[in-house]
């Protein structure tokens, strides 16, 4: 992926959300948009920098969606084990569009940036003579999946970042905020945000934070499906906000979805339980009604395929036996592996009137996570010159066309340090300048979408770009995300606004992107599976697809 460029022009306008007035003010050094390991990450590297930084979160500060996370964080830590085996399988999982550079970049720098996170305190699984336990999960040749309270390493890493932000007087927090808009001066430079604050208290309601510098750590996109792992603040406002102010996303129609998610029936929607890719790596195996192997023989590693092919595997299956979801069996580990080792997804499962030890498991995809987003360089850049993006909420170029399993964490960690030292360095140069927002440029309100469309949204992409896409499926989804921006009320007319108003219109914005991107590439590369265009299209497609909004319309680079 060519390198986002460090600057961009201001445009004749700026387009905001309608939201009221800014009724507070206050300023940082560096704002910090989200509270997972990505945007924890980079505010304690900052503050290290004797930077006064602002932590903006959309729940309460543990809540952001790595505390999810259970397989674990992929590293080259292993015997035997080298930074170049895990930058073989990451290139191979990515289908020919990783960035060589960002994954040698990421899977070198990988083990010292676990080894600082565990001098912050974040406690991996070792063994009895203290060396770190390792896993294996999906498209991973080498077991190098560290792992926390069996599988509650995300809460782990969370509990660890959580605690040493809030042991750092020189981390001021906002919680329960919603992000809405970048400030920016006259020449297009990042001067700040705009977000809203929930509840009671001093700051309620919009306020405006001057800052020197943005970091968007906002995670994923996945609530604009019916059914994600994601949690309910997924709305993709961190790629909604920068696309609004003019930069770059990328790759956003490869978004993978998880090939073993707990099945809840037909008519499950919202957030769904996630049975972690190390249940397999453990020796788990996939089955369907009759106890048939299915996955065997369609790749080398069976269920430990790249998780586009396990993906692919399970729906093919659930066609040829009209069966709505396929089985996970993992009745031969016993009660006590279940226990020791998975004790979280064992409380999951039996919550919901399955248990592991004796029953198989139903399963089937659902959306994971977004291999694209704000497009950036190797050190956070994006075309919009002081705002950073890290997380799932960038496009780094480390993912390609389909994630590796656990890399996610590693390059929330690796990506932050290097934000971070980016940020100090400028600082130290002194070109890390104030700035002043400009506002004598005319402002260009965006409508909102009534709260309800959010269900809308959720099931249009469902059907049109979901697992299974065709451009019949895609251009209907277009069209009815279109018409459902132009059947909404005026804006003025839908008072006061709400959370929901603002989240529902973030989530249609990167729907539309999204579809758009998935209806031109024309081809089945990594998790975009197309049913029209069922092989991969190396001389046609092996470059990136690039989306801005000018003059609020969506426009597709290749």
């Amino acid at each position: 992926m060519t390198a986002a460029s460090a600057g961009s022009s201001a445009s004749a306008s700026v387009r905001r959300l309608a939201a009221p007035a800014p009724g507070w003010t206050t300023t940082a050094d560096v704002v910090v948009v989200g509270s997972g390991v990505a945007g924890l990450t980079t505010a304690l590297r900052v503050r290290a920098g004797g930077l006064r930084v602002l932590v903006v979160t959309k729940a309460m500060l543990d809540e952001g969606s790595t505390r999810w996370a259970q397989g674990g964080v992929a590293a080259a830590l292993g015997e035997g084990d080298t930074p170049e085996q895990h930058l073989a399988d990451t290139l191979v999982a990515g289908a020919g569009l990783c960035d060589e550079d960002a994954v040698r970049m990421l899977v070198t720098e990988g083990p010292g940036a676990v080894r600082r996170l565990i001098e912050t305190g974040a406690s991996f699984d070792t063994d009895a003579e203290g060396e770190i336990l390792l896993t294996r999960e999906g498209g991973h040749h080498r077991r190098r999946i560290a792992h926390a309270g069996g599988d509650a390493t995300g809460a782990e890493i969370s509990r660890a970042l959580v605690e040493a932000v809030r042991d750092d007087e020189g981390i001021e927090l906002i919680e329960h905020a919603l992000v809405l808009d970048l400030l920016t001066d006259a020449e297009g430079r990042t001067a700040g945000l705009t977000l809203h604050v929930m509840g009671e208290g001093q700051r309620d309601g919009v306020g405006a934070v001057h800052a020197r510098a943005v970091v968007l750590a906002t995670g994923g996109l996945g609530q604009i499906y019916s059914a994600t792992t994601n949690p309910a603040v997924s709305t993709g406002d961190g790629v909604a906000l920068a696309l609004r102010a003019g930069a770059e996303v990328a790759d956003l129609e490869f978004v993978q979805f998880h090939p073993t998610v707990l099945w809840l029936g037909p008519d499950a929607e919202g957030q769904q339980p996630l049975i972690s890719e190390a249940v397999r790596g453990e020796g788990a195996h996939l089955v369907d009604a009759d106890g048939v192997r299915f996955m065997v023989g369609q790749h080398e590693l069976a269920e430990l395929a790249p998780r586009d092919v396990v993906a692919k595997g399970i729906i093919r299956r659930m066609a040829e036996t009209g069966a709505e979801h396929m089985f996970l069996d993992g009745r031969h580990f016993g009660a006590q592996m279940w226990e020791e080792r998975f004790p979280t997804i064992l409380a999951s499962c039996r919550s919901h009137g399955i248990d592991p030890v004796t029953d198989l498991i139903p399963i089937s995809p659902a959306a994971h996570h977004a291999s694209g987003g704000v497009r950036t360089d190797l050190r956070g850049h994006t075309s919009v010159s002081g705002l950073y993006a890290c997380g799932e909420a960038a496009c780094t170029g480390v993912h390609g066309a389909n994630r590796l399993a656990s890399n996610s964490l590693l390059e929330g960690l690796v990506f932050a340090e290097r934000i971070a030292a980016d940020i100090i360095e400028r600082d130290r140069l002194g070109k890390l300048a104030p700035r002043h927002e400009d506002t004598t440029r005319p402002v260009e309100v965006v409508p909102l979408l009534a709260a309800e469309s959010r269900a809308e949204i959720q099931h249009v992409m469902t059907r049109g770009v979901g697992v299974l896409r065709s451009a019949a499926s895609m251009a209907d989804a277009v069209e009815r995300l279109a018409a459902l921006a132009e059947s909404e009320p005026e804006t003025e007319k839908r008072e006061p606004v709400q959370v929901e108003t603002w989240e529902a219109t973030n989530l249609h914005l990167v729907a539309s992107a999204l579809a758009a991107a998935a209806l031109l590439r024309e081809e089945t590369r990594g998790c975009h599976w197309r049913e029209d265009a069922p092989d991969r299209d190396d001389e046609r497609w092996r470059r990136h697809l690039v989306t801005t909004l000018v003059d609020g319309t969506l426009r597709i680079s290749e």
